[in-house]
């Protein structure tokens, strides 16, 4: 490996780290999104349907928020207790808490996003040029006139510079990449399933609250008659 790295020139040094960059925060993204998938869809399916049935607002204090606080670092969690923990809002606070805390999940999910993007753009581009410089390197090797021992050593080592070089960039750029398009694959499928979740949890509340003001009405009259 040390023998490989020297052979691809000063280059080889950014493409190292970057490499190392890119390995670091592909581990913390497959971390963070294994917690997410393999729990987030069961949990909240059961609390919409505990929500749909216990409608209360005495049964939701109690009950049903402790058990998001419990999971809260789930992101649809999250978006529940924002709304969910307002003092009786109307329809259109509880939504538009919905639809902020959801805007504010969905920038935290597409972290690293903008890193990833920039080894894959600039791992190629270093990549090439290792590649001039290992030609030049070439050139500069080869003397007219000459075509003794040394003179093809150069050669042979200015392209072989160039080769690994190139190699490399293209390995970390196609690693990277690949690991990008999944987590923006994951992202997509929680924008998406934040608006499902969110609209059934809004539909529910819009439930709840029209009848509970129909009996607060009905309550009013009867006390007036």
């Amino acid at each position: 490996m040390l023998r490989l790295l020297i052979s691809g020139g000063i280059v080889m040094v950014p493409l190292l780290g970057f490499s190392i960059l890119a390995a670091t925060l592909i581990l913390e993204r497959l971390f963070f999104w294994w917690q997410i998938l393999r729990r987030q869809d069961a949990i909240i399916r059961q609390f919409l349907n505990s929500y749909s049935r216990f409608p209360k607002s005495e049964v939701v204090k109690k009950k049903l928020i402790p058990c998001l606080e419990k999971n809260a670092d789930l992101p649809v969690s999250r978006i529940f207790l924002a709304a969910l923990q307002l003092h009786q809002p109307s329809v259109e606070d509880f939504r538009l808490a919905l639809e902020t805390t959801a805007h504010a999940e969905l920038a935290s999910l597409k972290r690293f996003h903008t890193v990833f993007e920039t080894i894959i753009s600039l791992a190629p581009l270093l990549g090439l040029l290792g590649t001039v410089l290992g030609l030049i390197n070439s050139f500069a090797a080869l003397k007219i006139g000459e075509v003794g021992g040394g003179s093809t050593a150069g050669v042979t080592g200015g392209i072989s510079e160039a080769l690994v070089s190139t190699a490399t960039g293209l390995i970390v750029a196609i690693f990277t990449l690949f690991f990008a398009n999944l987590f923006r694959g994951f992202y997509q499928q929680q924008r998406a399933l934040f608006l499902e979740y969110g609209g059934q949890l809004e539909l529910l509340y819009r439930q709840r609250f029209g009848s509970e003001l129909f009996h607060r009405r009905g309550t009013r009259e009867r006390g007036e008659i």
